[in-house]
């Protein structure tokens, strides 16, 4: 019976196209290594789920799937919450066990590497510092971040508006300190006269979540160059790079870390175009301790993440929430989840067995297992499997003993990690934070009149100086030398760079 239900549950998993290699089907302790679990490709942007209990193996599976996107050529985001994904980027150690769980699973295990970029919040970790800057984080997300209530919400979005229709550049956390200083002052107060006002209790609240942002470090991720999402879709040598978000201080600036990830998904969804049904993702996305980005978040939040998780599969990119239980997502969201993988659940307690319960209902029923005992035995490295087939029916339920990775499965260490960031590509570009004029310089100068109206007024008082003997200039350098051409072209370019459409978060596109 064991051997027919295998054979009944690998036959749903048969895969044509490519696809990546979970494990073998396990029925009444049985493994047949010839009944293979395969989660497809094509489907991938169909996004996903990897929930378990701590200790159970999630890690080393998000480590599996990442390894044979990066061999298919699909680029990887992870964030690295414990330092133990840093051996993506060294060949595996071969022993007993692995060799035991290979022949096991049907796997020709070899050890291999594969191309990782490391990198960090701002500047205090040890791989290559990203940043945001404050517009481009947008009012939403921002009071994520900060905790703020809907009235207070409300007020950032009026405050982040004041700035926008004004061209000036919220880069860091200075510069919208000083524009909500400005708003409460009585010429701020003038500025907003038919737009509402911004209160002093209200700002008061908004000042001090902000050092307390400050404090946890959002002082160094706030700021220029801003990260390009574009290095984030590497490829090297037909491998698609792994790029991985260390986050060693994660319950220092927990709310920071998980809309930070939500940041970069609507970034992706702002700069992909459409692309349909693909045979493999252009990006997948891994959205580790994915309750965090849940937790007290506002309905309209929630809608957001929603619309975001439903629309981002027709750029291309796929998404995996990563956590201990599935109910730490929203039914909304958990109803676009195609693939779950599912390792052991504990069911200590009247709430534990209550999620466990309600775990048991999100899956396909299947007269292979029960699913409630099968959930809380499942061992260390096997999971509880149903994924999308290239059909886009639901596979049967599988109990599946997952493959080992090919990777080290452990550390590399952080003075090796810091090694790697250092010779990186992306060093150069993101190594040295950048403080350009921004709402902060502009506020704390306004007497000062425009650079254009300073060299008319300094350029009649100048004494008049002997040309040198050179060839005289040509017709486009005289009229882009002149002192009038140069004040429009300053004024074009500031009206350019107000003209700031907002995204499904909030998050900020200027035209290009």
């Amino acid at each position: 019976m064991a051997m027919t239900a295998q054979s009944d549950i690998a036959a749903g998993y048969a895969s044509e196209g490519a696809a990546i290699e979970l494990g073998a089907v396990l029925v009444d302790g049985a493994v047949e290594s010839t009944a293979h679990v395969r989660l497809p490709l094509a489907t991938l942007n169909r996004h996903g789920l990897v929930a378990g209990a701590t200790g159970t193996g999630k890690t080393k599976t998000l480590q599996l799937i990442a390894e044979q996107l990066s061999a298919a050529g699909v680029p990887v985001v992870m964030a690295d919450v414990k330092g133990d994904l840093s051996g993506l980027s060294r060949p595996g150690e071969g022993g007993d066990r692995v060799t035991s769980r290979a022949a096991e699973t049907g796997d020709d295990w070899q050890p291999q590497a594969y191309p990782v970029q490391f990198l960090s919040l701002g500047t205090g970790g040890v791989g290559v510092p990203v940043r945001a800057t404050v517009t481009s984080f947008g009012p939403i997300l921002l009071s994520k971040v900060l905790g703020l209530n809907d009235t207070q919400e409300s007020t950032l979005g009026l405050i982040f508006h004041w700035a926008d229709a004004r061209g000036l550049p919220l880069l860091d956390i200075k510069d919208l300190r000083s524009v909500i200083t400005h708003l409460t002052g009585e010429e701020g107060k003038a500025d907003l006269k038919g737009l509402g006002g911004v209160s002093s209790a209200t700002a008061g609240v908004i000042l001090r979540s902000l050092v307390n942002l400050e404090a946890q470090g959002g002082d160094t991720f706030f700021g220029e160059p801003e990260l390009d999402p574009r290095d984030l879709m590497r490829v090297a040598d037909g491998k698609g790079v792994v790029s991985l978000l260390e986050l060693a201080d994660l319950q220092s600036r927990p709310a920071l870390f998980s809309t930070f990830l939500m940041w970069l998904l609507a970034e992706l969804f702002e700069e992909l175009p459409e692309e349909g049904d693909l045979d493999k993702p252009k990006l997948v996305f891994f959205f580790d301790e994915a309750h965090l980005v849940f937790a007290d978040a506002s309905k309209a939040f929630l809608e957001r993440i929603t619309q975001t998780v439903k629309l981002i599969r027709s750029k291309g990119v796929g998404v995996f929430f990563c956590t201990q239980l599935p109910t730490d997502v929203p039914n909304a969201v958990l109803s676009q989840l195609g693939a779950r993988v599912q390792h052991a659940l504990r069911a200590f307690t009247p709430e534990d067995q209550a999620a466990l319960a309600k775990a048991v209902k999100t899956y396909p029923t299947t007269p292979h297992y029960e699913l409630d005992e099968a959930l809380t035995s499942l061992g260390i490295g096997e999971a509880v499997v149903t994924v999308l087939s290239e059909k886009g029916a639901p596979t049967p339920v599988a109990w599946t003993r997952l493959r080992a990775p090919r990777s080290l499965m452990d550390t590399i260490g952080a003075d090796a990690i810091k090694q790697v960031a250092g010779s990186s590509e992306l060093h150069g570009k993101y190594s040295e934070t950048v403080d350009r004029e921004s709402a902060y310089e502009k506020l704390t100068a306004k007497v000062a009149p425009p650079a254009g109206e300073a060299e008319q007024q300094e350029a009649p008082r100048e004494a008049p100086q002997r040309k040198p003997e050179r060839e005289d200039p040509g017709v486009v350098q005289q009229v882009l030398g002149n002192t009038a051409v140069k004040s429009f072209l300053r004024s074009a370019a500031s009206a350019l760079g107000r003209e700031i459409t907002r995204g499904l978060f909030g998050t900020s596109r200027k035209r290009r």
